[in-house]
């Protein structure tokens, strides 16, 4: 009987959801759910000094809001917590000593000034810092008696210096480094919190994760974290290191620099599933030439096989793209529905605001556009009469200014105001003066909005704005030109 597939998503709670954290997630998920197996939320939460106050909840309402339903986590339990690792001290530390007992790690007592002094040997001599084992050749006598005394301590990993350490990587291949490279790295904080390195290796094993997926970053540390395993003589998971999230060739994405995270993505108007579609394509490759995935299909169609060794650069064009193509794929109710909290300026007056919907629904490409693309159906702007100068329908000032002066007066006599009798109103308009529709339905474009650009045209403009509002807007447009 195969092994339970269970995968773990493990973010560190430093207040929003980066999208590389997110993809990670997405494929943890998926690998978990293709083969029926267990998808688990972990908290990391050792770097106390990077810990912001409400992130722990971010995670939970993001994950939910996609729908990456995590079926053990800090929320809602399960029987390999807690998953909190700030919870886990006691059990990290107990981890650490007997490593210690099996020869894979050791006490270190150096003071933080030997340390420096280290540290500023290392910097004159252009080296990274590399602690030189001072404690290792410490005898269990000597161990005992410091740690009587109480003196503080770290326990560090005790890596060999000789030899090189293999494994082998779903993505990448075999991979090899040599122990040379690998530092004696802390395990366990002075403050009893272990690091990353070592929470993350007993936290996989104690909760019986098989696969684990994270950055191509890790790839150098893996084999100290296959060091611990085998020394403890436990299982090692499968790897997936997935490529980074650039962007530029050269850049990776960073919040501290302005990238957008998930929930600035959704306040600028993305849609949800427009974002889980895109990121999920950034470094997976499906094995037809579809674009278009809701989470159920990836469920179905996505394969390992599919995931890329080469960084993805993230195109906020694409997505943009994207977004607009789920938009226009909604039933004209479901846009209205997320369209509607845009409509601020518009909701007390007597405009349709389903048919302002119609009109944006082809045009958007994402809800945070719309405020801007309908601001002068609340109020008329302050505009320059040059707009109504168009040199692809021949329109000079004066040509504009007799069709308008024209159009009121037409419009002026329709009795039923609805869009059929709006178009045939200023069609017969354009064909008794002789002149091209267009030279009569710009100028009236150009009245009732202020803009060049506009959702819809002039005839759904007036139907829109209303026979007395546009005949007003049209005395306004007169004026400016008269």
């Amino acid at each position: 009987m195969s092994k339970e597939i269970r995968t773990r998503f493990a973010p560190s709670p430093t207040g929003y959801m980066h999208i590389g954290n997110l993809r990670t997630a997405i494929y943890e998920y998926l690998i978990a759910k293709i083969q029926n197996g267990t998808f688990i939320l972990r908290i990391e939460d050792t770097d106390q000094e990077r810990y912001v106050e409400g992130a722990r909840e971010v995670i939970y309402e993001t994950l939910r809001s996609v729908n990456l339903n995590y079926d053990e986590g800090p929320d809602i339990g399960g029987a390999f917590g807690p998953y909190v690792q700030s919870e886990r001290k006691e059990i990290y530390k107990e981890y650490a000593e007997k490593l210690v007992e099996l020869g894979g790690a050791y006490y270190c007592f150096c003071s933080k000034e030997r340390l420096d002094q280290l540290r500023k040997g290392s910097e004159s001599q252009s080296g990274a810092f590399e602690y030189d084992g001072f404690c290792k050749i410490l005898t269990n006598k000597e161990v005992e008696s410091r740690l009587q005394n109480n003196e503080a301590y770290v326990i560090r990993q005790k890596v060999p210096k000789t030899g090189s350490t293999s494994f082998e990587d779903l993505v990448y291949g075999t991979i090899t480094v040599e122990n040379e490279t690998l530092t004696d790295g802390i395990l366990l904080k002075a403050d009893g919190m272990p690091t990353y390195n070592f929470a993350n290796v007993i936290d996989d094993h104690l909760m019986e994760i098989t696969h684990v997926v994270r950055g191509s970053e890790y790839l150098s540390s893996t084999p100290k974290y296959n060091l611990i395993y085998q020394s403890f003589g436990w299982e090692i998971p499968s790897y997936l290191h997935v490529a980074p999230i650039m962007k530029t060739a050269e850049k990776k994405l960073s919040k501290r620099e302005g990238d957008a995270s998930f929930q600035d993505l959704i306040e600028k108007g993305f849609l949800k599933e427009a974002i889980i579609n895109y990121i999920v394509l950034l470094g997976w490759s499906p094995s037809t030439n579809e674009e278009f995935f809701t989470l159920n299909d990836l469920r179905e169609q996505f394969s390992i096989k599919g995931l890329s060794k080469s960084p993805a650069i993230f195109d906020i064009n694409k997505l943009k793209w994207m977004n607009g193509e789920y938009l226009r794929r909604m039933s004209t109710e479901d846009f209205h529905q997320v369209a509607v909290p845009y409509y601020t300026e518009l909701v007390h007056s007597e405009i349709d605001l389903k048919k302002v919907s119609v009109l944006l629904q082809p045009r958007t490409e994402i809800l945070l556009e719309i405020p801007e693309k309908i601001d002068f159906l609340a109020e008329l702007p302050n505009y320059d009469p040059q707009l109504y100068l168009n040199k692809k329908m021949k329109t000079d000032l004066l040509i504009a200014l007799n069709n308008l002066r024209a159009s009121k007066e037409e419009l002026s006599l329709l009795n039923q105001w609805g869009h059929d009798g709006i178009e045939g109103c200023l069609t017969t308009l354009a064909a008794t003066l002789g002149v091209k529709n267009g030279q009569v339905l710009w100028p009236v474009r150009i009245a009732l909005s202020g803009k060049a650009s506009t959702p819809g045209g002039a005839v759904e403009l007036a139907e829109l704005l209303g026979k007395g509002e546009t005949l007003r807007r049209l005395e306004v447009g007169i004026q400016k030109l008269g």
